[in-house]
């Protein structure tokens, strides 16, 4: 494998996927979304692996799209078509991204998420189309962009919480913390940071005794019963109102903004608000 953004190592019955961008806090770009889709299909062709575990290296999970690319990227694209901009286009780069995520929710082997620091924005699509997700405690959780300049493409927050939490996070852009995703039902398990990789190591190993045909009809009939709730289309509108969301008057001023000021500048006047994410008050240590 030639993985430039992934280091992948697998024993014992598990491989792990551990995102390597550790000085962008593992912020996601194409190279990434491609190397995640090479590194669940060598996991799912390897007969030795049952089980997966996706983490992050350096300080966080993932801190969602690098905005510094994302934001370059998406304004040259626009130049190009004469400032327009072509909702297909966007719809299928998007989808694109959707898929390699979601290789994730349709590996037949099950896959741990094992969050620590941040993991908002797109990060969360990789946490939430993982099977099982353990959590750090004083891990954050999150969709900021749902106050500008985004949506959830993957969508998985309606599927993975009740009515109310998702709408209140969907709403707000809120994000929970690893204890309170625990009591939502959204994690499995929130545990002190240190302890986070032997939990997340501990569970693998326990599935990587149970024969493998069975973890893939369990895991199946799980999916199968969220495919009908109609996971695909829900998706689909998540992708579309994605572009739209970054298109918008607000959209568009607010990517201007993150090129003219710097995401960082762009981030903090998004967030002030909310007193959180990057605005929250650092504790003794941080």
């Amino acid at each position: 494998m030639n993985l430039e953004t992934i280091d992948y190592s697998s024993e014992g019955g598990v491989a792990r996927i551990t995102l390597n961008r550790p000085e962008r806090l593992n912020a996601i770009n194409a190279q990434l979304v491609a190397d995640l889709r090479t590194a669940v299909a060598v996991a799912n062709d390897d007969p030795s692996v049952r089980a997966m575990i996706l983490s992050g290296a350096g300080r966080a999970f993932c801190a969602g799209y690098d905005l510094d690319w994302g934001t370059k990227a998406e304004d040259a694209s626009q130049r190009a078509m004469s400032g327009l901009w072509d909702p297909v286009r966007d719809y299928l780069g998007m989808s694109r991204n959707v898929r390699s995520y979601m290789t994730l929710w349709e590996s037949p082997k099950p896959v741990i998420a094992q969050v620590h620091g941040w993991c908002v924005g797109g990060g969360t699509d990789l946490a939430l189309c993982s099977d099982l997700i353990f959590m750090a405690e004083d891990a954050q959780i999150g969709y900021p962009p749902a106050r500008v300049w985004g949506e959830p493409t993957t969508m998985m927050w309606v599927y993975r919480l009740g009515l109310e939490h998702a709408k209140r996070l969907m709403l707000t852009g809120e994000s929970l913390s690893g204890v309170e995703a625990a009591r939502f039902g959204l994690a499995s398990r929130a545990v002190p940071a240190d302890a986070l990789p032997a939990e997340a190591e501990a569970m693998a190993r326990r599935l990587a005794t149970i024969p493998l045909n069975q973890l893939v009809m369990s895991k199946l009939l799980v999916n199968q019963a969220y495919e009908n709730m109609g996971l695909r289309t829900t998706q689909l509108l998540g992708t579309v109102f994605d572009g739209i969301a970054r298109h918008t008057p607000e959209g568009i001023a607010w990517r201007d903004l993150a090129m003219k000021e710097g995401f960082r500048e762009a981030v903090r006047r998004r967030d002030a608000p909310f007193g959180d994410y990057g605005e929250r008050p650092r504790s003794h240590g941080e």
